[in-house]
This record gives C-alpha cells, structure tokens and sequence, in this order.
C-alpha cells in the first residue's frame, strides 16, 4: 500500500513540476534553486500524504510547501544577499503576509509557464542552451533524452544545462512575458522550444512508451496560449496547427498492444476531427496572414494533406514532396532532408529515395540516427531489394532507444528474411512516419 501511495505522489509531481518550477523561479529569480526546492516539496509529500492522504488540490499544496521553504531560507540569508532580502520585504508587505507573494506568482499575462519559456530563451543564453534548459524545466526530460533529440553528447547538454541556470541566477532576471522587442527577439526560439516538447511527447526518444501524450498536451497548451497572445504573428498559429493536425492521430498511432502504426495503415476513422478543424483553421489564418514560406505553417500544411484525405490511397505525395523542397530551403538540416527523400520515394519511387538519401547519409549528424536505416530499409524493399533492405532494418533496430520501435523495426526485418526464403518482397510501409 505504501509503495502504491509513493507512485501516485510522485505521478502527481510529475504533473505539477514544471507549474511549480516556474511559480518558484518567479520567486526566488534562480532556476536551479526553484528545481531543488520543487525536489524539497516531493521529498515533504512523501513522507506526509500516507498518513493525511492526498490533498485536494496537490498542486497548491506542493506550491505551499515549497514557498515556505523558500521563505524559511530567505529569512536566514536575507543580512548576507540583498537581492533576497528585498524579495522577502516585498513578500511580507501585504497585510496577511502572502498577498504580495502570490502577486508575483501571477504571470502579468496570465501564465507562469511561458513566462519560465521566455527567461530559459534569454538572449543571454547561446540558442542550444535555451532549448535544453527549457527541455529540463518545462517538459522534465532527461539529459539523455534531449542530447538524443539534438543529436549530442550528453555530457554536453548536461554542462549547458548547468551553465544556463549559473547564467540565469546570476542575472536576478524576473520570470516573465516580455514585452515588445524582447518578445520578438526571442520568439523563434520559444516555438522552437515548444515544439521540440510536443516532439518527444510525439515520438518519444527513449522508453516503453512510443507517445507521451502529457508532453503533448502541454505544448499544445502552451501554444494555444501564445496564439491568443500574438493573434496576428503567422509563425504561431503555424506552429500551434502543426501540433493540432498531428496529435488528431494520437488514437491511431498504436495499437492495443502499443505496437506503431505507419501513417499509411491507420485507421483514419480514429483520428480526432475537433483537432483537426483546429489545425485546419489555425493553418488558413496562419497563410492569411502571408506566412505561407515560414518554416512552421509550411510544415502544418505538409500535416494537413494527410488531414484533408480520408483514404491513405488518396495522399497527394507530388504536393508533399513540393513542400518538403521549399521547406528545405528556409530549414537547412539533415532531418528535414531525410524527410524529403521519404517524400520523393513515396511520389516518385524509391531510386529517387535512394538517391538523395546519398547526399546526406555521410553527414556526421546522420551517424547512429536509426531514422536514416529504417528509410532507407524501406526504400531498398520496394526496389526489390530485400537483403540489403534487411540489413537496413536491423541496424535501424539497434540505434533506436525506445523499445516499440525497436519492435516495429526488428518485425520489419524479419518480413524480409521471410521474403528471403519464399521469394516473396511485402513492399508494405516499413519506417515509422517521418511526414
């Protein structure tokens, strides 16, 4: 019984983390220390929940919890460091003592989570730095799961992490909206950062799980807060359609078992069409507003032409393939070449898959990304190809991190060397979708 009461405390913290993360970085204006006294409130909740039970709002309570201590440890350094000494006073002024405090935990816009976004995508931090620092606080992955999403060295996310929130507290920045040229300035990178979230919720990295849909859910949230923040700005309401028009397919994505389901096979009856008229509408403004070429609504509108069809058959692959060639043109990177050369294999065939996969698989940032040998795989068997095709997918198998793929790509395999014996090639969908 106490084992399970720890797992539902610690599910309810994984929910509420980074709430009150960015609640006490208000606070205490140092993220490292607002993720150790979000710790300290865990630690407090564990040892009091399974005797008084779980409270009615969790959130709060943790939120109280961790104040407190962050109060008690003001209290005791406020004579040596002034900066904490004057949030104390401010703190204290109201008449019950918390008033003030509560104020400041109040995003002046009305989100303390994006305002944390926008102080982790500080000017003063380097670009790869904010969005590992965001990754950390706001989507609460792993230092392993984010250098896997950039494709780096662990070690190296971990030291910019460190050096983000040293740089952060250092600076006593407020944890807020900014407004006007700061908020413009640091746009980019916000979406970038929220997307990037929504991705690993998407198709995780690592794991059991191929979708981690509480990931999702809170990029969508977030995104659908900065569209009613910045109406008219096209990048936004691209992003936010992007993320409507693929999480409409959450339901079809796996099967009871969690095993993938390739776009192609997908029972598109399942997907959700409240999402996908959001996406939908998001998508027009967006174009509306004369951001057709920005790099977010080009790739919403790469997910509506599969939104729009009903019937996998019905997928106009020419569209997508233009579309992947014009965002490859305002996005220069190797994923969105890859994506490409799916495209351009699915429109027309797989030699011309194989052939653009050539420009790109000796890049070092393709080396040990599963990715580039499951498509390739899959471009090899509808050339006929199967024993190179095989190949393919069973070193595929072996990069991946996250254990359905790695269940989808070793079956992928297996096909082949069937085909192998009885002479037969099962040119089915064999990667997960990129597109």
């Amino acid at each position: 019984m106490a084992d399970e009461t720890h797992r539902a405390i610690e599910a309810v913290f994984r929910i509420q983390r980074a709430r009150l993360i960015a609640g006490l970085a208000r606070l205490t204006r140092d993220v490292g220390r607002a993720e150790d006294l979000a710790q300290d409130a865990l630690v407090i909740a564990l040892a009091e929940w399974p005797q008084s039970g779980v409270p009615r709002n969790p959130g709060a309570w943790l939120m109280a919890a961790a104040r407190r201590r962050a109060l008690d440890a003001l209290r005791h350094v406020r004579m040596r460091d002034r900066k904490h000494a004057a949030i104390l006073r401010e703190s204290q002024e109201a008449d019950d003592g918390h008033a003030a405090l509560e104020a400041a935990l109040d995003d002046e816009l009305g989100d303390e989570l994006l305002g944390l976004i926008f102080a982790a995508c500080h000017p003063l931090l380097s670009r790869e730095a904010r969005v590992a620092l965001t990754l950390r606080l706001l989507g609460g992955l792993t230092t392993e799961e984010i250098a896997r999403a950039f494709l780096t060295p662990e070690a190296t996310i971990q030291q910019r992490i460190v050096r983000a929130k040293r740089t952060l507290g250092g600076a006593g920045l407020r944890f807020e909206v900014p407004r006007g040229a700061a908020r413009a300035e640091r746009l980019g990178s916000v979406l970038e950062v929220i997307y990037l979230v929504f991705n690993e919720g998407y198709a995780a990295t690592a794991g059991e799980d191929l979708i981690r849909p509480a990931l999702c859910a809170e990029a969508q949230r977030l995104g659908r807060i900065l569209a009613g923040l910045l109406p008219e700005e096209p990048e936004v309401l691209g992003l936010l359609a992007l993320m409507e028009l693929q999480a409409s397919r959450f339901a079809a994505r796996t099967r009871r078992d969690g095993s993938l389901v390739p776009v192609p096979e997908q029972d598109r009856s399942r997907w959700d069409r409240l999402l996908i008229r959001r996406g939908l509408d998001a998508l027009a403004r967006a174009e509306a507003l004369g951001g057709a070429r920005g790099p977010y609504v080009l790739q919403a509108a790469l997910a509506a032409c599969h939104a729009r069809v009903p019937r996998a058959e019905a997928t106009d692959w020419p569209r997508i393939a233009a579309l992947y060639d014009r965002l490859l043109e305002v996005m220069t990177t190797p994923v969105v070449a890859l994506n490409r050369a799916v495209a351009h294999s699915m429109a027309f065939g797989p030699q011309q898959g194989l052939a653009l996969l050539a420009q790109i698989e000796d890049l070092p940032a393709m080396q040990g990304y599963a990715p580039l040998p499951a498509a390739k795989g899959d471009f090899l068997l509808r050339a006929g190809r199967v024993a190179e095709a095989r190949a393919c997918f069973e070193r595929a198998a072996t990069l991946t991190r996250n254990e359905r793929e790695r269940e989808f790509l070793t079956e992928r395999a297996a096909a082949c060397e069937r085909a192998d014996v009885d002479g037969k090639c099962d040119p089915g969908p064999a990667t997960k979708s990129y597109i």
